[in-house]
C-alpha cells in the first residue's frame, strides 16, 4: 500500500495515458460515427487530465471547453446533418493506401518513441514546480500565461484576433452568397 501512495502520480498518468491511447485507436477502429465521437471525447478528457497532472490547469481548462465542448459539439451536429447512410464504402482506396499509411505509422510512432526516450534521458528527475515568475515574482501557470500572453505577446495575440475575425465574416459571407445563388436557380426555372 505504501508503495501505491509513493507512485500515486504515475499510476493515474499511465491510467489516463492508457484511456487516451485506447480512445484514439477506438476512434479509427469504430465503424459507426457516433461511437467514434464518443472515444474522441473520452480522448479529450484523459488528455486534461494529463494536463492536470501536469500542473497546467489552465490547458487543461481549455481542452475540456474547447475541445471536448465546443469540437465535439460540432462534431455531433455534422454527423448528425450528414446522411452517413447514403455515403458509399470506399474501400478501394483505402487498401490500395493501407500499406503505406501503416508504414508511415510505424515511422512515426519510431521517431516518437526514439524523442521520448531522448526527452526523459536530457531531462533527468529534476521535480517541476507549478509555480512560474513573471518579472521575478512567483505567480501561478494561469497568472503567469495571463501576463505573459497580454504584455509580451500582445500583437501577436490582437493579429489573431483580427484574423480569425476575417475569416469569420468571410465564412458568413460566402454562405450568404451560396444561399442567394440557391434562391436565385430556385426561382429562375422555366
Amino acid at each position: 500500500m505504501d508503495w501505491m501512495v509513493a507512485h500515486f502520480a504515475e499510476l493515474v498518468f499511465f491510467y489516463l495515458a492508457g484511456i487516451a491511447v485506447i480512445g484514439a485507436a477506438c476512434v479509427l477502429i469504430f465503424r459507426s460515427p457516433i461511437n467514434a465521437a464518443l472515444a474522441l471525447l473520452c480522448t479529450f478528457l484523459a488528455i486534461a487530465g494529463l494536463f492536470v497532472l501536469a500542473h497546467a490547469e489552465l490547458l487543461a481548462a481549455v481542452q475540456v471547453l474547447v475541445y471536448a465542448g465546443g469540437i465535439m459539439v460540432l462534431f455531433l451536429f455534422v454527423i448528425m446533418l450528414v446522411n452517413v447512410k447514403g455515403v458509399g464504402p470506399e474501400t478501394a482506396f483505402l487498401t490500395r493506401w493501407a500499406p503505406l499509411a501503416i508504414v508511415g505509422g510505424v515511422l512515426v510512432g519510431a521517431l516518437l518513441a526514439l524523442l521520448v526516450l531522448f526527452g526523459v534521458l536530457a531531462a533527468g528527475s529534476g521535480d517541476v514546480s507549478a509555480l512560474q515568475t513573471v518579472d521575478g515574482t512567483v505567480t501561478g501557470n494561469t497568472e503567469a500565461v495571463g501576463i505573459t500572453l497580454y504584455t509580451t505577446y500582445l500583437v501577436p495575440f490582437e493579429i489573431v484576433s483580427v484574423v480569425l475575425l476575417v475569416a469569420m465574416i468571410g465564412a458568413i459571407v460566402f454562405g450568404r452568397r451560396d444561399a442567394g445563388l440557391e434562391r436565385r436557380g430556385g426561382e429562375a426555372g422555366p
